[in-house]
């Protein structure tokens, strides 16, 4: 049996250091893309208010994305559950955070162990806690979808964190929310969960982020840059460099899942969520330098073709031109972010790898390879 618990805080406090703005904002790329507004609702609209007490459960929130939802949640007033195996602590007090703002926050938020594999024990267990609302952060496959949306009958709405990575590669950039998907794709299990959405008589909202970096963040992005910069390494970057993508902050993400809370607007819709501009590979990494007040770095560039790197990945992110457009989000919710994209990446250092702390550590072996093939003399 499964049991509700508040979680108490044992973590010790930090002192938060200063995040600086920057003038460097990356590439933009403007589209006159616009929206049209329905005059009506859609059956089944959202009926739920945003500024009403909601029953929510946060399926995962021990990580990265949960971890600033579920402060954000409790503090605008529902009862939060999160629901998870137990294998991680259920709350930690944030850098920056002050005892007391964790005591609040911490004592109010409840826990529910389980396995959502268990799909048996998900039926039972979420039907007699009768949810309003779910947040499913961690949900990869719609066949783990099914058993949540079959024990809450009566569901107000149920959000969904799905992936930019969905989308099917076009040389027609941004992407946009009426894109193709790719059935072939990684995250195809989500493109797969947002289809069942549609399929059932539920008020859903879905929510694509790109690359989501901040404080936490468990793969690794910035993190990736600052161990090198740290190590006063040169920066191996594939090909030209002059690949476009796009990051967004996990606050400016945290806050777009509570604007959809309860939103009309949102009822049934599908939102890009990511920085406000784009950024080249190389501007990334020089802005990854700015943040941590680095010396500008040494950037190689190399083709990945000319090396077998075995299982080990060269480089953080795909090689290709991948961003999106917010202007739906900015539009329809009212959304935009609050950070830029080096102001961004200084708060994620500041809280986190400027500390010390960090998801993994540094693996410099497929850097040697090619800085041993580029750098070295060949006889």
């Amino acid at each position: 049996m499964a049991s509700l618990v508040a979680i108490q805080p044992k973590q010790p406090s930090f002192s938060v250091l200063p995040s600086s703005h920057s003038d460097f904002n990356g590439a933009r790329l403007i589209s006159s893309f616009q929206y049209k507004r329905k005059p009506c609702l859609s059956k089944g609209a959202l009926q739920v208010t945003a500024s009403s007490e909601k029953k929510i459960l946060i399926m995962g929130g021990t990580r990265f994305i949960g971890v600033f939802l579920s402060r954000l949640l409790v503090k605008e007033g529902h009862q939060v559950t999160l629901f998870t195996r137990g294998k991680a602590p259920i709350s930690q007090q944030l850098p920056g955070e002050s005892d007391q703002d964790y005591t609040d926050f911490s004592s109010k938020l409840l826990h529910l162990k389980g396995d959502r594999m268990d799909f048996d024990f998900v039926k039972s267990s979420l039907s007699a806690e009768g949810y309003d609302v779910v947040y499913d952060i961690n949900g990869r496959e719609a066949t783990e979808v099914e058993p949540i949306l079959d024990a809450l009958p009566n569901l107000e709405q149920y959000i969904y964190c799905s992936s930019a990575g969905v989308y099917l590669k076009t040389d027609y950039l941004p992407h946009f929310e009426v894109d193709a998907g790719d059935p072939k794709s990684r995250h195809k299990g989500k493109l797969e969960t947002e289809s069942l959405l549609v399929s059932r008589d539920v008020n859903w909202t879905s929510l694509r982020p790109v690359y989501i970096y901040g404080p936490l963040n468990y793969n690794p992005v910035e993190e990736w840059f600052f161990h090198r910069l740290k190590a006063g390494r040169p920066i191996p970057i594939p090909n030209s460099g002059m690949q476009i993508t796009q990051l967004g902050h996990v606050k400016d993400l945290a806050k777009a899942f509570v604007q959809v809370l309860g939103n009309e607007k949102a009822s049934k819709q599908v939102f890009n969520i990511s920085g406000e501009k784009y950024v080249t590979f190389d501007g990334l990494a020089k802005a990854c330098a700015k943040a941590g007040g680095f010396p500008e770095p040494e950037l190689v560039h190399y083709n990945p073709k000319e090396f077998d790197f075995g299982k080990k990945k060269a480089f953080p992110f795909r090689d290709q031109h991948f961003f999106t457009s917010i202007e739906k989000s900015k539009a329809l919710l009212g959304w935009k972010p609050d950070f830029d994209l080096v102001e961004g990446l200084t708060d994620s250092y500041n809280l986190d790898f400027g500390r010390g702390t960090f998801r993994k550590a540094a693996d410099f072996s497929t850097d040697d390879m090619i800085l041993e093939k580029k750098l070295v003399p060949q006889s």
